[in-house]
């Protein structure tokens, strides 16, 4: 399938372009201090705890990656300590993309314009979009819109900064529960799912499935 050219496509950076390390900083801080078992249910704990925290009132990316580290350390009976959630936050800006994403990135920049909307701090987000390999025409974040992802409010505010409406967009994302329910929900109707394996696919959202961003031009006949 073919989509027609948008004015825009958006994007979900962590996990879909950047290589997403959460769960190998888990393994580093605890992998130690439990057997495999524990830590495979150490990393669901902490990817669910990351989820429920970011949807409430705006706060801080390092306190969503503090209180989801402490809540899944009480749950799996391992002594917190601020300072391990402190080297998990830092390293956010360090991680690089996808080894696919730079050459289909930049091969869709020179036809149409790409969109950051991540669920990131202002201070963060640049130094890992500047690893992508390709020009970006904007990139907002959590911070900026005062609400993370999945909440409709981040992309209302994309599209109140792109002076667009959802129909003028292709969203594309690896993850349904952050982004391809509120994109279905909010109105934008071409979106293009990234199958990295983080989630099962879900055909009622509606979109064209590729293996990774080395697909991303054929959706668009490049």
């Amino acid at each position: 399938m073919t989509l027609l050219r948008p004015k825009y496509i958006t994007f979900d950076c962590y996990g879909t372009l950047t290589n997403f390390q959460m769960a190998e900083a888990a393994r580093d801080l605890y992998g130690n201090q439990l057997d495999e078992p524990r830590m495979a249910e150490f990393v669901r704990n902490f990817a669910a705890y990351r989820l429920d925290e970011v949807l409430g009132n705006w706060k801080p990316y390092a306190e969503v990656v503090h209180n989801s580290i402490e809540r899944s350390c009480k749950r799996n009976g391992i002594k917190f300590r601020d300072e391990d959630a402190r080297m998990v936050y830092e390293r956010v800006p360090t991680w690089g993309p996808h080894a696919d994403v730079p050459a289909g990135l930049a091969k869709v920049a020179k036809e149409i314009p790409l969109v950051i909307l991540s669920n990131a701090m202002n201070s963060q987000i640049m130094s890992n979009v500047e690893k992508l390999g390709a020009p970006f025409h904007a990139v907002y974040t959590a911070e900026q819109a005062q609400a993370y992802k999945p909440r409709l409010q981040a992309f209302e505010y994309m599209f109140d900064m792109l002076g667009c409406a959802p129909e003028d967009v292709v969203h594309c994302s690896s993850s349904f529960r952050y982004d391809h329910m509120s994109a279905n929900d909010i109105g934008i109707k071409n979106k293009v799912w990234v199958n990295r394996r983080h989630e099962p696919a879900n055909p009622f959202y509606g979109y064209v499935e590729i293996p990774d961003i080395s697909g991303l031009p054929g959706v668009f006949g490049l």
